[in-house]
């Protein structure tokens, strides 16, 4: 075996070591039942949790990817499925899905979420946070809105709230990641909601990608993805969850 091959296998089996496990997991919302998938780390637990909620596309490849390397910065993540399985490949699918989707229904399957985070003996149940993306961000909010004792929620380029009486039930840190050029979620909006926040004495990190637009973090937004902006916004959100989940 060559030196150039050795390292290759010495590199793959430390990959190999450090990566999640990922399995499939379901839990009771109401009547119905959700299905997930929970990574976890290599190692012996508890571990600080985290919901992780999907774009409008739904519990794709690349949401479980994000919570893959959620996992193997030492958190339990769980991808949970709002739409029930369906899974979009054009804007025209992902619309219609998410259109199906009762509000009510998807806040309560998050709810569910934390309470099943909540009851597994390898996770923390006072360190338990939220992230999501585009459709996922609107609702890490509404997770942050729902449960008084969630520690952090992520929000990217989700919808937002700046009413002060829903705020002020928020006890969470809030990071959020928002781009500039986003006609969906002006900048004045963002700008509003972090002023709110302020105001009501919460903790918010909210920083604006100038030349960014919606979903700027995924690479399969082909024209829209923004590379260095997705890789800041990744750092960030790992120190901010380190800071909040691990002290």
């Amino acid at each position: 075996m060559t030196k150039a091959i050795f390292l290759l296998f010495t590199v793959m089996f430390a990959i190999s070591a450090l990566a999640a496990n990922g399995k499939s997991v379901s839990y009771k919302s109401g009547d119905e039942t959700v299905q997930a998938t929970l990574y976890t780390p290599t190692g012996k637990g508890p571990f600080p949790g985290i919901i992780v909620i999907h774009e409008w596309w739904g519990l794709n490849d690349w949401v479980k990817e994000q919570a893959s390397k959620l996992a193997d910065q030492g958190y339990a993540a769980l991808a949970v499925d709002l739409y029930r399985g369906k899974v979009a490949t054009t804007p025209e699918e992902a619309h219609e899905i998410m259109r199906g989707v009762p509000e009510d229904r998807a806040k309560r399957d998050l709810h569910a979420a934390f309470e099943f985070l909540k009851s597994q003996e390898n996770v923390k149940p006072d360190r338990i946070a939220s992230i999501g993306w585009c459709m996922g961000g609107g609702y890490s909010l509404d997770v942050a809105l729902q449960e008084p004792t969630l520690s952090a929620a992520v929000i990217n380029y989700g919808h937002l709230a700046t009413d002060a009486n829903s705020l002020k039930q928020i006890n969470a840190a809030v990071l959020g990641n928002f781009g500039g050029q986003d006609r969906g979620i002006p900048v004045e909006d963002v700008k509003k909601f972090e002023q709110a926040l302020r105001d009501l004495g919460k903790q918010a990190d909210i920083k604006i990608y100038p030349d960014a637009g919606h979903a700027f973090e995924n690479p399969n937004n082909k024209t829209g993805y923004r590379p260095e902006d997705a890789a800041d916004a990744w750092q960030r959100t790992v120190n901010f969850l380190a800071s909040k989940l691990k002290k």
